[in-house]
């Protein structure tokens, strides 16, 4: 159903939460703090996924990630530089994360990164028609073959939260926010809406989707909402659900 008050409303909220301040308290901070495209899709994509739970908490693991990177996080991670930090064995990394899984993620990323050249060129081999969705499923599969699942999810069967949300960091352009240096690999119209908890209730509370349930089904229904009120940059409607949020907060 159109309702054009409601539609006005997210365009509204969109506007007004898409800007620069957005970054400061957010983990796409991350991928400024770096120079060069490898760096940024480096860091970005260890950023997301780390990034749950206390912002409070997970901010500044990351950052002591870049950290030890001293900002070169690609050649980092090509090396095998984040073995000095990061042990394999069985004590916590951050919270349900062991320090044996995220080594093993990083252990998997490293392979890819010098198999394929970078995981820009590894997504640009493996999707098909410029499709987010096929880009998910190739990043799940790789992770997955690689016994690497405990920190991105086996398939795409579930929201894939973390994932859909570094895809808009990587492909929405002229923002202020997200980079956009995938722009030209993948088409920012099939973008996934990042969804949790938080964002379903949001969408639910203004009428946008019904179902309780955070997965794959889920996000599709909702990014398709969001289609209605913006055909070709769906993904803006991320921006809105996190200012009606932020919004209701202060009332």
């Amino acid at each position: 159903m159109h309702d054009e008050n409601l539609f006005n409303t997210i365009r509204d909220l969109a506007k007004r939460y898409e800007t620069r301040d957005f970054i400061d308290a957010d983990p796409s901070q991350f991928m400024h703090k770096v120079k060069g495209g490898r760096n940024q899709e480096t860091i970005a994509f260890i950023a997301q996924s780390i990034s749950y739970g206390s912002r409070k908490q997970f901010l500044p693991k990351i950052q002591a990630l870049l950290d030890a990177s001293k900002g070169e996080p690609f050649d980092w991670m090509r090396n095998g530089g984040f073995r000095e930090i990061v042990a394999d064995d069985d004590h916590c990394f951050y919270r349900l994360y062991t320090c044996k899984a995220m080594r093993s993620f990083l252990e998997a990323f490293s392979l890819l990164i010098n198999e394929y050249g970078s995981l820009r060129d590894f997504v640009a081999r493996h999707t098909q028609n410029s499709d987010c969705m096929s880009a998910l499923d190739a990043i799940c599969n790789w992770f997955s073959k690689h016994d690497s699942y405990h920190i991105l999810p086996r398939n795409t069967n579930s929201a894939c939260k973390r994932l859909c949300m570094f895809m808009r960091w990587m492909t929405r352009d002229n923002s202020p926010v997200d980079i956009g240096i995938w722009s030209d690999i993948i088409r920012k119209d099939t973008l996934i809406m990042p969804l949790d908890t938080h964002v379903m209730q949001q969408a639910r509370r203004l009428g946008l989707i019904t179902s309780n349930t955070t997965s794959m089904s889920t996000a599709k229904k909702l990014t398709q909402r969001m289609k209605e009120i913006f055909p070709d940059d769906p993904l803006l409607g991320d921006f809105a659900l996190f200012g009606y949020g932020v919004d209701e907060e202060n009332n």
